[in-house]
C-alpha cells in the first residue's frame, strides 16, 4: 500500500501562483516496489477528473494543453515527492487537485494510488 499526502492548496488571485506537494509513503510490504509515474489530476464541480500533468521516473513530462506553459511538474525521486508549480493562475483552474502515484509490481503490473485531494480556488 501507498499513502499519498498532499499539501499546498488554497486561495489565489488570478495571475497568482500556488505550489502543490505530494509525498508517497510506502508500508513495509511495498518498500521493495518502485513508484514510476506520478501525476496531478483535477476535478471541478460537474466535470470529470482530468489529467493536469504527469512525470515519469526519468523526468519525462506531459501536460494538459490548458496548463502547458503555466504549470511545471517536478519530482524528488529519493523522497517519492511530486510538486506542481502553478503560475499565472486563472479562475478556470479552480478545482480539487488529486495526486496519483503508480507502483510497479512483478510482471510489470501497474497499481495506481490516489491522494485525498486539495482544493485550489482562484478568485479575486
Amino acid at each position: 500500500q501507498v499513502q499519498l499526502v498532499e499539501s499546498g492548496g488554497g486561495l489565489a488571485q488570478p495571475g497568482g501562483s500556488l505550489r502543490l506537494s505530494c509525498t508517497a509513503s510506502k508500508n513495509r510490504d511495498s518498500r521493495r516496489f518502485s513508484i514510476d509515474t506520478m501525476a496531478w489530476y483535477r476535478q471541478a464541480p460537474g466535470n470529470q477528473r482530468e489529467l493536469v500533468a504527469e512525470i515519469h521516473t526519468g523526468g519525462v513530462t506531459n501536460y494538459a494543453d490548458s496548463v502547458n506553459g503555466r504549470f511545471t511538474i517536478s519530482r524528488d525521486n529519493g523522497k517519492n515527492t511530486v510538486f506542481l508549480q502553478m503560475n499565472r493562475l486563472k479562475p478556470e483552474d479552480t478545482a480539487v487537485y488529486y495526486c496519483k502515484a503508480v507502483m510497479i509490481l512483478p510482471g510489470q503490473l501497474q497499481l495506481p494510488f490516489w491522494g485525498q485531494g486539495t482544493q485550489v480556488t482562484v478568485s479575486s
